[in-house]
Order: structure tokens, then sequence, then C-alpha cells
């Protein structure tokens, strides 16, 4: 497949988030949504905080209540990072590559080597100072937000097909149950019906 080479997920991420804080139009409706939704699944910034609070995520969630930067990291952190091991890892891996449906699978498991030879057909690289790995739900979700932006719909629906739909219910699934924040419960129900569209 030739595909010319193309930035890593994470500056894709950027640009992303810099177009939509210039309020500059994506090329399809469909770009955006995805791009929107992978800076959603990062870290939160104080940008994100400031477009939530503004109502410009409002379109995709629905109303918002007010954000705050702190609680919005600290929620983050008790659903994804840990400290004992997340409740919510956002990572295909864990839930493609178990060998129990009551217990999480390895990180870095075939689950993500089938994504990076995506990422690697198309051109995209992962660098190694990113912190995410090529699996991560936003990682993903900004790889179909670089397909649809380069019309090619098709491949996205076959990676869409072949990775997010076979896993982002469940994550999806635990967010819902474990979040204390209405905004990540927005997320992961806005994604769950982004992604089985």
């Amino acid at each position: 497949m030739s595909e010319p080479a193309a930035q890593s997920p994470s500056e894709e991420n950027e640009k992303y988030e810099e177009h939509a804080a210039a309020g500059d139009a994506f090329e399809s409706a469909r770009t955006a949504t995805y791009a929107v939704l992978a800076a959603c699944w990062r870290e939160p910034t104080e940008r994100l905080v400031e477009v939530a609070n503004d109502g410009e995520l409002s379109a995709l969630f629905g109303p918002l209540e007010s954000l705050e930067l702190h609680a919005l990291r600290s929620e983050y952190a008790r659903l994804f990072i840990g400290p004992a091991g997340p409740p919510c890892p956002p990572y295909e891996s864990v839930y493609r590559d178990r060998a129990d449906d009551d217990e999480f699978g390895e990180v870095l498991g075939p689950a993500t080597t089938a994504v990076e030879r995506w990422y690697q057909a198309f051109g995209v690289e992962h660098r190694p100072e990113q912190r995410d790995l090529p699996d991560h739900v936003a990682t993903e979700l900004e790889f179909c937000a670089y397909l649809a932006e380069h019309g090619r719909d098709d491949r996205l629906d076959q990676f869409r097909d072949e990775h997010l739909t076979q896993w982002v219910d469940d994550l999806c699934d635990r967010v819902e149950t474990e979040t204390r924040s209405p905004f990540y419960a927005a997320l992961a129900r806005t994604t769950r019906e982004v992604v089985s569209d």
C-alpha cells in the first residue's frame, strides 16, 4: 500500500486540537468527530476544559456541567492509570487478548501488533517518546480521524470493524459503571454510538 508518510498519532491529535481551538472546519464531520473523541480520551488539558466549558462539545455530547481541570485529571487517573491497576484500562489488548472474561489480558499483546501493522501500512508512526501505547483508544480514534481526513472511509470502516468494535463496548461499559464524572459517562456513551454507527 503506498500512502504518504504521516505524522504520529499524537502529532495528528495536536493538529486536530489546534483546528478545533481556532474554530476551523474539518474536511468532514466524521474526521472532526473522531478527532474530538480522541482528544477527550487523552489526559485532560486546560484547553479541553476551556472548550467544554464554552459549550463547544455540546453538539457531540449534549449539555455538560462545568468542568474543573484538577477534578477531571483526578478522575482520569483513577479510571485509566491506577494506582493499583485501573478499573478501565484504555488498551485494546487487555480486552481482546485475555483468556478469561473476568480478568484483563496483558498489554502489548497480539492486538497491539495488529494495530501497529495498520499504522505502518499507512506510514503513520507511533513514536517511542509517546506515552500511550499504539492500541490506546485515543490513538485508534486518531487513526480513524486520519483515515477520514484522507478520504479512506472504506479503510476506516474496516479498521473500526476489525478493532474498535471488538472492544470499545467493554471499555465504555466499565467507564459508565465506574466513573463519578458526567463528562466521562458522556464520553463513553458517545464513543460507543460513534464506533457502532
